[in-house]
């Protein structure tokens, strides 16, 4: 496939919890794209691993999981083997061990592939650490999502209170900032915004509000 023929891809990086997902999904579901949650194949990686007995720091083991990793999007739900896993990767816990094996270099190798995979026509918007900077070098928008600590501690908060998930502020804005600096540091597609990434900070607007700015960004690029 030429480059000219890629179906065009919007890239939307940045750090836990700074609103990537709602806004990939709501945007996708606006230009009729396809989406790719790209760090919900991660969290698997992980929860395969905790189910298998698998160590979260064995790089060769957990790449061999990556590999064959049989995961499936159904809209907001996620489905490993065929079975629905939404809830349990959502997990605090599910998050860090998401964070401590996408520092892996196999593991990222193993997945490179699935994620480009999922650019298919018209579109896709795929949010992670690395859309733009390594998976979608070649995307036509790249943003760079982000919020104060305490702001996305609190998105965190009231995701997980809705869900019936018992968790405190205090300990969500120390996770968060230890996954900031665990993320910024490895030494393999580190957390970072693109030099062709623009910044968006997402502190003080609404969802509806970072929706249209990207969906506004996106058309004055004349697609």
């Amino acid at each position: 496939m030429s480059e000219a023929s890629k179906p065009p891809v919007i890239a939307i990086d940045g750090p836990s919890a700074s609103g990537k997902g709602t806004v990939a999904q709501r945007v996708a579901r606006e230009l009729g794209f396809h989406c790719l949650d790209s760090g919900s194949l991660y969290r698997l990686v992980a929860l395969t691993a905790q189910q298998r007995g698998v160590a979260l720091d064995d790089e060769a083991a957990l790449g061999v999981l990556a590999q064959g990793l049989r995961a499936q999007f159904q809209g907001e739900e996620v489905l490993l083997d065929g079975v629905r896993v939404t809830d349990q990767i959502r997990s605090e816990s599910c998050a860090a061990g998401a964070s401590k094996v996408a520092a892996f270099p196999k593991v990222r190798l193993a997945l490179l592939s699935k994620q480009r995979a999922f650019r298919k026509p018209p579109g896709l918007v795929a949010e992670g650490r690395d859309m733009g900077s390594t998976v979608f070098p070649d995307a036509r928008l790249k943003l760079f999502l982000t919020a104060s600590p305490e702001a996305r501690a609190a998105r965190r908060y009231k995701q997980l209170m809705e869900k019936g998930m018992c968790a405190s502020i205090s300990t969500l804005l120390q996770e968060i900032k230890e996954r900031d600096a665990r993320d910024r540091e490895r030494p393999v597609a580190p957390l970072r915004q693109d030099a062709g990434a623009g910044l968006l900070d997402t502190t003080a607007l609404t969802v509806e509000e970072v929706v249209g700015e990207v969906i506004a960004r996106y058309r004055a690029l004349g697609s």
